[in-house]
């Protein structure tokens, strides 16, 4: 079953993109994720719970690995984020992708290391 949106499979652990966006959203120089569409279009009275981040800047899909569908694989991450404007985008982009990685190398540990990439969308 695919879902579109955060994550693209079922087999992701439970809350794995929200630890990652709330991981980015700590970076020095990222103002916040970049907002999905749904997002955009939505009523300020269905949004999100307080304190849970908006997941629509990160994609997570497994990359094969020695497990069943992926199970013992690593993860490829993919997270769009909007940087402020006195900060040095090439250094928020890496920062952003060396706090992701540190963090799934803590929380899944025995894995192989995660594939990510960061895209800097936009200013402000």
């Amino acid at each position: 079953m695919t879902a579109h949106g955060t994550q693209t499979t079922h087999t992701a652990p439970a809350g794995l993109a929200e630890e990652v966006a709330r991981v980015v959203s700590a970076v020095p120089g990222v103002a916040f994720l970049k907002p999905g569409l749904a997002a955009r279009l939505r009523s300020p009275w269905s949004c999100p719970a307080p304190g849970r981040p908006s997941t629509a800047g990160v994609r997570l899909t497994p990359f094969p690995g020695p497990g069943p569908e992926g199970e013992g694989g690593g993860w490829q991450v993919d997270v769009q984020v909007v940087a402020l404007r006195r900060a040095r985008t090439v250094e928020v982009a890496r920062a952003a992708r060396a706090a992701v990685q540190g963090h799934l190398a803590e929380v899944l540990p025995g894995r192989p290391p995660a594939r990510v990439t960061v895209t800097v969308t936009g200013l402000v």
